[in-house]
């Protein structure tokens, strides 16, 4: 048995004295520099194995894709999907290779994420609008307004996922919202049963277990109020499909997904995976964005006069304009480098013993994929890998992209396990930042360029810990 290298570990607790003081994607990245790419640490009771480079990355999602495309079933975990599997968390087998099949064919595909452009351009209206109006609340004219540009990201990319998934209507959205967004808090980071799941008094210590059955528990009621809401509109079989959820019910009707029955615990499950997916990561990536284009003023005005060049004489932003925006795609792919909005991607398991990049890995082992570390290892990205240059991927031959095929870039994942809303989230994420751009200029408060707070806040999701409030001025009125 040759297992992977890794730091020293203590008696009970293993490895996770390494992991005090800091993010776990920023720790794991400096314990990798000192034990190699491919690292074992032992979080309590769980053997962890961290690829933390774009070889140890290709291993696990390409080399041995099959080894590894199950995922592990936490303590909390398994309280948060009692009542069904999504697509997220789903153990390897017909359940999820039925609902993977529904997503992949059905609920987003080209085709489906195209119907929804009217909705999305419609949110992202009501964004400008909500821009616009924070600025004429400002009550000295005097001074430049300051906009919460994190709060208002985040209402659209929630919004304009309702819209897609549940359609227009919808009742107490907020609430709705506010319990997803609770749900996805009480499952970030491990809680004491997680680390030791064998241990009794770690199971009767811990209050994590109550509190997600709660918060699921609400989510749960909520969302058959919206579900009972939509089959009260439809009128029979043959109706069209308008968003997500018809899709669901229609399948439902036809009693199979792929051969595997979509009762009512997997359809919350499924929805609630993609609001999780498309509104969480949609809203961090452009939070990033804005932010790493405040600190690069070249930038900034790259990607402004090229979206204002594309769009000149019209009064917003349409989705098929984006092709000629090809700068505004550079900007985005480069802050998914960087910022990859889930740093260590969701974890998998090792299904049976393996070896890989001439190590041993353990059945049973949990696998994590240090996204933001590959994003910014020097060896793939040069010396200047911790530097937002969109202009990089105009010189790499050929293109790198994020679409599963390159492992210096996964911030969606790869292989069996990738994120199949990749469509989706860089529709939402596109419109938004070309609409921010074109309508309105942006200066850091107090015009100070180097002085952005860039801290992460800790969870699944690796988002600014504080809101990004940005200076703005009207350039292009909204269109009334």
């Amino acid at each position: 048995m040759n297992p992977p290298p890794g730091p020293w570990q203590l008696p009970v607790i293993g490895s996770l004295h390494h992991m005090v003081g800091a993010l776990p994607h920023r720790a794991m990245r400096d314990l990798a520099s000192r034990h190699g790419p491919l690292m074992l640490l032992r979080m309590g009771e769980v053997p962890v194995v961290v690829a933390s480079s774009a070889a140890a990355a290709r291993e696990v999602m390409k080399t041995h894709d099959a080894a590894f495309a199950t995922r592990p079933l936490t303590s909390t975990i398994r309280t948060a999907t009692h009542d069904g599997f999504g697509i997220v968390f789903a153990p390897h087998g017909d359940h999820w290779r039925g609902v993977r099949k529904l997503c992949v064919t059905e609920l987003l595909n080209a085709r489906r994420v195209r119907s929804f452009r009217g909705s999305r351009e419609d949110e992202a209206g009501s964004l400008v609008a909500s821009v616009a109006a924070s600025l004429l609340d400002d009550e000295d004219e005097r001074k430049p307004a300051v906009v919460n540009v994190s709060a208002l990201v985040a209402a659209y990319a929630s919004h304009a996922t309702v819209r897609a998934v549940a359609g227009d209507r919808i009742g107490d959205s907020e609430a709705f919202l506010a319990s997803l967004d609770e749900g996805v808090r009480v499952v970030a980071g491990f809680s004491l049963p997680d680390l030791f799941p064998s241990s009794r008094l770690a199971h009767a210590l811990s209050g994590t277990a109550r509190r997600i059955e709660a918060v699921f528990r609400e989510f749960s009621m909520l969302m058959d109020g919206v579900i009972e809401e939509k089959r009260a509109r439809r009128s029979g079989a043959g109706d069209e499909d308008k968003d997500i959820l018809d899709v669901l019910l229609r399948t439902q009707d036809q009693e199979a997904a792929g051969g595997v029955p979509l009762d009512m615990g997997t359809i919350r499950a499924v929805i609630r995976d993609l609001f999780g997916a498309g509104s969480e990561t949609s809203s961090t990536t452009l939070q990033w964005a804005m932010s790493e284009l405040m600190r690069k003023p070249a930038a900034l005005r790259r990607a402004q006069a090229e979206v204002r060049g594309a769009l000149a004489g019209q009064s917003r932003v349409r989705e098929d304009a984006l092709p000629q925006m090809p700068y505004l795609r550079l900007v985005i792919k480069e802050t998914l480098r960087m910022h990859p909005p889930v740093p260590l991607l969701v974890p998998r398991e090792c299904r049976e013993p393996c070896r890989v990049m001439g190590y041993d890995v353990p059945q049973g082992a949990m696998v994590l994929v240090n996204a933001w570390a590959i994003g910014r290892d020097a060896a793939s990205w040069g010396p200047d890998a911790e530097e937002f240059r969109p202009e990089r991927f105009e010189d790499a031959a050929p293109a790198v992209d994020f679409r599963g095929a390159d492992f210096e870039l996964v911030p969606f994942g790869a292989g069996r396990r990738m994120c199949p809303g990749i469509n989706f989230g860089v529709a939402v994420t596109e419109l938004a930042l070309a609409s921010l751009l074109f309508h309105f200029d942006w200066e850091l408060p107090g015009g100070a360029r180097g002085g952005l707070d860039m801290q992460e806040a800790f969870g699944i999701t690796a988002g600014r810990k504080n809101d990004l409030w940005l200076q703005a001025a009207v350039h292009v009125p909204a269109n009334p």
